[in-house]
Order: C-alpha cells, then sequence, then structure tokens
C-alpha cells in the first residue's frame, strides 16, 4: 500500500506533464485507449465463444432458392421407425465443433484469426511510447526542472505586478495611437490577461498571483471594473514624460531577493538547455517512431480490407519543423513592449516554451518575465534604490583636503538615480559600475564639477549631455583598453582637466595608435594628464596645443621615441614626462618659451650637455631630474638663472661645479641618494636656500659657512651619511624647522640646537641615544608638544618639499603601491 503523500506527489507531477502535451498528442492518447479498448473486447470475444460458425452448403443453397421451384418432399416415410435407443453421444454439436476448429485454421486467412492481437499489441507499443519523452531521463529531469521554475514563477509577486504594467502601459500607448478610432458612444475596448484558472500549476499555487493594489489604476486592464463596465471607467491621463519610464512597482525585500534568486535561476536554467536539445531529439524520435508505426498499420491494413479504403498521406519535413519549434520568437507577447524583447531561445527549452505556449499562453507570459532584460533591469533598479537612498548617499559623502564634498560609488550593478538628488556634490568618483547610466536628472546636481570614472565606461542621455557639457570641468578616466573610454568624454566642450590612465597600445606592440576621438572639441583643456604606453606624442593633441598648460605623460618606462609634437604647445608652463626612458634632453624644449617647470623624472639621463640649450627658458624656474643616471653635472648649468627648484636625487654625481651655485635664486636643492664626498664651500652663495637635501651620500662634514650664511635655511637633510660632528654656528639659523641627522657617525649633539625655536616638537630627527648627550633642559625643549609645533608645520607645508624623508613612510607606501597599480 502507498501512502497518500507518496501518492500525491505523482499524481502532481503527472497533471504537470500534461501541459506539455500538444492536442495532437491528447487526441492520439485518446485515439489510443480506444484502440485498446476494441482490441481488448475483440480478443474477449474470441476467447470466450465459438470463433466460426459454419452451416452446410446445401441447405444454404436450399435456402436461396425460389419457394415455388422447390421440390416436393419425398413420400417415402419409414413406418416402423421407433424411438432411439442407446447412449446419446451428441454427435451433431461434436461435429460442428470440429468443423469451426478447421475452418478457423484452414478456411479463414491468418489476418482475421490475429487481428485482434495484433491491434492489442499496438496499442500497448503506442502507449508505451506516447510520453517516452516525459520519463526518459534525460529529458524527465529537465522537464521537471522547467515545471518547477514555471510554479516559482507563477507564484512571484514580481510576475503580476510586471503583467500588469505592461497591460496598462499598452493601454495607454494604444489610446494615444489610435484616439478617435472608436465612436464616442461604443463603451472603451479592454484587453485582459488570461486568468489562466484552469492551469494545474496555478491550481496548486499556495500564493495566488494577485497584482498589488497600489499599483492598479482606474485603466489597468487586470481591474475587475474595466471588465465589468466602462461607464465607471476613469478616463486615461496624459502620460508624464519624466515618470513613464520611471515608474517602478513596489515589492517588499523578501520578495524583491525571492525574485531575483529566480531571475539567475531561469538564467542557469536557460544556459544549460540552451547548450543542447536532447529533449526536441527523443520528442523528434519518438514522432517518428509513431508516424511510421501509423504507416506499417496503414499499409498492411489497407490491402486487406477490400471494403474499405484508407488513403494517408504524411509529408515530414525535418528541417521545417526543426526550425519551428527549435527558434520560438514570441509572436504572441510582442504587443507587451513594456517587457522589452524577448530574445529567441534555441533547443530544448524554445521546444519546451512552445509546448507550453499551445497548453496555456498566459503560463508562457509568465514564464517569459523572468527571461526579459527589461523586467529584471526593472527589478535591480527597485532594490538599488531601496539599499541606496539619499539618507544612505548623504552619509556616504566626504569632505576631502580641499573642502569639497565628494562622493566614491564601488562595485554596484547601477548607478542610483537618488545619486542625483545630491546638489551639493562636486566631486564623483564611479568604479567598476558596468551599468552606469546619467539621465536628464543630472541637472539637479548644481555643484557637480569634478567626475572620476575607473573602469566603467557610463552612457549619457542627451539631456545629460547638455548638463555635462556646461558644468564638468576636471574628468579623470581608468580604463584597462581604449575602446573603453566614453566618446561623450571629448565632446565636454567646458572641460579644463583630463586625466587618461590606461594602456593605449594593443597587445602586440607598444604605443603604435592614439585610438582615440577626436580633442577638437576641448578648447578650453588647459591640463591634460596621460598615463599609459605611448611611443610618440600623438597627433591629436595638436588640436589643443594653443591651450594646454600643463602636460603630464607617465609611461611606465616605455620608451617615448617621437616628441616633436611638442613644438606646437608654445603655451606650456608646466611638462612632465616621466618614465618615458628619455637618454638626452629633447630638442623641441627649444620651442617652449613660456616653460616655467620641467619635470623629466624616472628616466635613463646620463648626461646633461644639452642645458646649455635650454639657456633661452628665461621663465624655467623648477627642473626635476631625479632617479637618472646622471653621473657629472656640467658647468653650463650656470645659464638657468631663474632656476628656484633643483632636484637631482638618486643619480650617480660624485661632485658639484662651482657654476651651480651662481644660481643666486634657488631656494631648494635636492642632491639625496648620489656619491657626494664632500659639499663645497661656495654652497654659502646660495642667500636664499630654504631646503636642502644631502641625505644618502658619503659626506664626512659640512662647510663652516653653511650656516652662518644660508640663514633662510627651513629643512636640512644630512641623513645616512658619515658625519662625524656638526659645525658650529646652527644657532644663526632661526627659522631652521627640521633637521635629519640620522644614521651619522655623531657621538654627541651641540647644546646650539636648543637656540633653534623652530625643532621643538620632535622636528629634530636623531637616534635616542644622542639626545642623551644634550643637557636636560634643552632635551626637554626640543622633544615638548607645544602649540610652536602647529607654526612649525606649517612652514613645512609651505615649503611643499619632494625629497622622501620628508613624507611619512605611510605616505610612501601607498603612493608606491598606487603608483605600481597603474
Amino acid at each position: 500500500m502507498f501512502s497518500l503523500s507518496e501518492v500525491a506527489p505523482l499524481n502532481h507531477h503527472q497533471n504537470s506533464c500534461k501541459l506539455l502535451k500538444p492536442w495532437w498528442e491528447v487526441f492520439m492518447d485518446y485515439l489510443v485507449v480506444l484502440m485498446l479498448m476494441v482490441s481488448v473486447l475483440a480478443c474477449t470475444e474470441q476467447l470466450s465463444r465459438d470463433r466460426v460458425v459454419c452451416l452446410p452448403s446445401d441447405l444454404a443453397v436450399r435456402n436461396t432458392r425460389d419457394p415455388e421451384d422447390a421440390a416436393p418432399p419425398p413420400l417415402h416415410v419409414p413406418v416402423n421407425i421407433g424411438p432411439a435407443r442407446g447412449r446419446r453421444t451428441h454427435l451433431e454439436h461434436q461435429q460442428y465443433v470440429y468443423v469451426s476448429q478447421v475452418c478457423y485454421h484452414k478456411a479463414l486467412p491468418a489476418c482475421s484469426r490475429v487481428f485482434p492481437y495484433v491491434i492489442l499489441l499496438q496499442s500497448l507499443v503506442l502507449v508505451a511510447g506516447g510520453s517516452f519523452w516525459l520519463y526518459f531521463p534525460l529529458t524527465s529531469s529537465r522537464i521537471e526542472q522547467f515545471l518547477a521554475i514555471l510554479a516559482k514563477c507563477c507564484e512571484s509577486p514580481w510576475t503580476s505586478q510586471a503583467l500588469s504594467l505592461a497591460a496598462h502601459q499598452e493601454n495607454i500607448r494604444q489610446a494615444k495611437r489610435q484616439p478617435q478610432r472608436l465612436p464616442p458612444s461604443s463603451p472603451p475596448v479592454t484587453r485582459s490577461v488570461s486568468s489562466g484558472s484552469n492551469s494545474p500549476l496555478l491550481k496548486t499555487s499556495s500564493v495566488p498571483p494577485s497584482p498589488c493594489p497600489s499599483t492598479l489604476s482606474c485603466n489597468s486592464t487586470v481591474s475587475s471594473a474595466s471588465l465589468s463596465s466602462g461607464d465607471n471607467a476613469c478616463p486615461p491621463e496624459p502620460p508624464v514624460m519624466q515618470k513613464s519610464h520611471r515608474q517602478v512597482m513596489s515589492l517588499d525585500k523578501s520578495d524583491g531577493e525571492e525574485a531575483r534568486a529566480l531571475f539567475e535561476r531561469v538564467r542557469k536554467f536557460r544556459s544549460h538547455c540552451e547548450s543542447s536539445s536532447v529533449t526536441f531529439k527523443v520528442y523528434l524520435a519518438q514522432t517518428l517512431f509513431k508516424l511510421l508505426l501509423v504507416t506499417l498499420i496503414v499499409s498492411y491494413t489497407a490491402p486487406l480490407l477490400g471494403s474499405v479504403s484508407f488513403h494517408h498521406i504524411c509529408r515530414l519535413e525535418e528541417v521545417h519543423l526543426s526550425g519551428c519549434l527549435q527558434r520560438y520568437s514570441f509572436p504572441s507577447l510582442e504587443e507587451l513592449d513594456s517587457l522589452g524583447r524577448i530574445p529567441d531561445l534555441r533547443n530544448d527549452l524554445a521546444f519546451l516554451l512552445h509546448v507550453l505556449d499551445q497548453y496555456d499562453p498566459l503560463l508562457s507570459q509568465r514564464l517569459s518575465v523572468f527571461l526579459s532584460p527589461v523586467s529584471e533591469s526593472r527589478l535591480l533598479e527597485e532594490s538599488l534604490e531601496r539599499c541606496w537612498g539619499e539618507d544612505k548617499l548623504h552619509a556616504m559623502t566626504s569632505v576631502d583636503a580641499d573642502g569639497c564634498s565628494r562622493l566614491q560609488l564601488v562595485a554596484l550593478p547601477r548607478l542610483p538615480s537618488a545619486v542625483f538628488t545630491l546638489s551639493q556634490l562636486q566631486v564623483l568618483e564611479l568604479e567598476l559600475i558596468l551599468d552606469a547610466r546619467f539621465t536628464a536628472q543630472v541637472y539637479n546636481m548644481t555643484s557637480l564639477r569634478e567626475l572620476h570614472l575607473h573602469h566603467c565606461c557610463p552612457s549619457v542621455d542627451p539631456g545629460a549631455h547638455a548638463v555635462l557639457q556646461e558644468r564638468l570641468e576636471v574628468l579623470q578616466i581608468t580604463f584597462a583598453q581604449a575602446s573603453q573610454i566614453p566618446n561623450w568624454a571629448f565632446s565636454l566642450r567646458g572641460l579644463h582637466e583630463l586625466h587618461l590612465s590606461g594602456r593605449f597600445s594593443g597587445e602586440g606592440g607598444v604605443g603604435h595608435s592614439w585610438a582615440l576621438g577626436s580633442l577638437r572639441q576641448l578648447r578650453q583643456l588647459r591640463v591634460l594628464v596621460i598615463r599609459g604606453l605611448l611611443q610618440r606624442i600623438p597627433v591629436e593633441l595638436c588640436e589643443v596645443a594653443g591651450s594646454l598648460v600643463r602636460l603630464e605623460i607617465h609611461n611606465e618606462d616605455t620608451r617615448l621615441l617621437a616628441l616633436t609634437g611638442l613644438k606646437r604647445m608654445v603655451n606650456l608652463t608646466e611638462l612632465q614626462l616621466r618614465a618615458c626612458q628619455l637618454q638626452r634632453l629633447p630638442s623641441a624644449l627649444l620651442a617652449l618659451t613660456n616653460l616655467q617647470m620641467l619635470d623629466l623624472q624616472h628616466n635613463s639621463l646620463r648626461t646633461l650637455e644639452e642645458l646649455l640649450s635650454l639657456a633661452h627658458l628665461q621663465h624655467l624656474s623648477s627642473l626635476k631630474l631625479a632617479f637618472n643616471q646622471v653621473l657629472t653635472l656640467p658647468h653650463s648649468v650656470g645659464v638657468l638663472r631663474g632656476l628656484e627648484l633643483l632636484d637631482l636625487s638618486n643619480n650617480h654625481l660624485r661632485s658639484l661645479p662651482p657654476a651651480l651655485f651662481t644660481l643666486r635664486r634657488l631656494r631648494r636643492l635636492l642632491l639625496a641618494g648620489n656619491l657626494l664626498v664632500e659639499l663645497p664651500p661656495a654652497v654659502k652663495e646660495l642667500k636664499l636656500l630654504t631646503e636642502l637635501d644631502l641625505s644618502g651620500n658619503r659626506l664626512e662634514s659640512l662647510p663652516s659657512d653653511l650656516f652662518n650664511s644660508c640663514l633662510e635655511l627651513r629643512v636640512l637633510n644630512v641623513a645616512h651619511n658619515s658625519l662625524g660632528s656638526l659645525p658650529g654656528g646652527i644657532a644663526a639659523l632661526k627659522r631652521l624647522s627640521r633637521l635629519d641627522l640620522r644614521s651619522n657617525r655623531l657621538e654627541e649633539l651641540p647644546a646650539e640646537l636648543g637656540c633653534c625655536s623652530g625643532l621643538c616638537g620632535g622636528a629634530l630627527l636623531v637616534e635616542n641615544w644622542l639626545l642623551l648627550s644634550l643637557q636636560p633642559h634643552i632635551r626637554d625643549f626640543l622633544s615638548q608638544s607645544s602649540s610652536s609645533r602647529a607654526s612649525c608645520s606649517e612652514d613645512l607645508s609651505e615649503t611643499d618639499s619632494d625629497s622622501f624623508s620628508h613624507w611619512p613612510p605611510a605616505h610612501w607606501c601607498f603612493s608606491s603601491a598606487l603608483e605600481s597599480q597603474i
């Protein structure tokens, strides 16, 4: 005996499988049942009764003659005939039985004897093969999964809301297209979606799918009022342009999570089913087998039934059949434009949905809700707006060092609409948001001036594009391939700064093409920063050469060969060519007469003989040549009379020429990381020197006139040398705010350090054991933290030092990691 709990699921599965059986399969099932009944009855008749009744041929002939021509009975009748005696044998009955057996086996044709059994066997074969595709292991698993997903789609509240909204929008769209087709007296014609109450899936569902009352209007086609009466129907309201595309259906959080999980389940089932067509092939083989069996039955039955003529024509075109079922384009759903175009399906999923649509179109519509990318997009949009509301975005907004309000969004499925309500936001950073989109609502962001796009390419509506053209001033784009740069970025006429970080070249070469659009529309562009692999200065830069003021190229240690394009940028005041593998100073610098800052750090410069050609750059005040391979500094450096900053850190200098100390305007001299063994006494000529970095050399002493002459000195770094003592007169440096004496050979510290008030609060960097050589009150004075430390910090920030020892180690680690990633 089976329990009710074991029989119920089987019965439910059998009823659910009926959804996928088309009308011809159902008709065939009834026909097979009828054949089975007839064959069983025929076999029963043959087994339970005499097979044949035989009559004498003479009696049959006599009965066929005319009664008048019949011969008279014989006149001679035996007289003395008594009753029969002896045992009754019923010989006449036995004779008839014998005749029946002989006639059945000899006289009757074989087809008449075995025809009922053949019909019974054929019926059993048809019954076995009628639903083979529903129970075959390779196909039944997919069918059961398909029916389970379909049941979930019918139970999901998102299905009813999406279909209701689709029908409502379709009615509004038809009313706009055909406003005067119906006479005024006729009631309004509405389209209603079939309830599908006959569906077994809808009967067994625990939660009936009902549309949310808040989302139904008086014009909704699903509303019962619109179906019962047309007089009470409200006139359709004119559509609102701003809210038509933003109508979002409300769902609970649990329902939204369940709907998203169902979307993912449908996507996985779709990818699994579209990879093969097992179900269709099994169904096609079953259909062909049944067709072959019917053809065989007709072929041998028609000649035997002389009085009955069977004429059967079957033309099976397999190519046309497979094209119809393997690719199903949803012709009945094309009218629901609000769901979007349903993609064409193939193989097993197309076949299953086609069979389901033949049974009940409403069921296919419910499943198509989870196949529509537009419906999934609406669900994601609703979930995103619920999780990323305006309050949460306000809480995430911060203020940077420049006093600008900044918001950073990372790895979201799309851009939340609440972002466009932040009217005070100035800097917006988007990272790894693949489906970002700027709509016309960006007009509300009145303070937006800077936009950062890190590995995301947002789309921009026409209304938003005009707003960005007017307001956006700074744009930073980080990409993996140049094709990811949005085209609208090169049409922002009001853009002042453009930062591009990524690889411009292909996989096989280095910088062979710029791969960007035209920069002709960026007439107000002043700053251009490029981080990538370039082989030459792009010709596109010539379109904005006249407006550029600052150009930065960080080439990631890739050699930059052609620099002739720099000659047209005559208005440049700042030029940075870092990590470009330059071996000599570019000759194109001769044309940059307005240049004020030249940065050639992280290159391969070995000689600076071309410094003489820079004599006509009268505005040049900053020259950065750190991290190169310079062996000697030529005497021609003296022609750079206007220099205020000279950075020669991390080179191979062993000595300094006297011409260097003729640069009387020099304020910052950075010589860290070289091979210097002494500092010439001529350094006293640099009266305006505020920062001197000599760390990482081989100095054993300092000139005695350094402290007496360079009275403006604020930062002195002599760490990592071989100094045995400090010269006297350091007390004259009243403005000294930072002194680094670490890693030397000092045995004691001069007591004059107590006169340097700027060194209080930890501005003196030295080993702890050396501090013990000072008197206690001096030591306490130098190590105390007072309000004067704030003023010292302000003075230090004003120096804007580029020396690595003036920055905290954490900052240097962060910068190095960031540069390595870029």
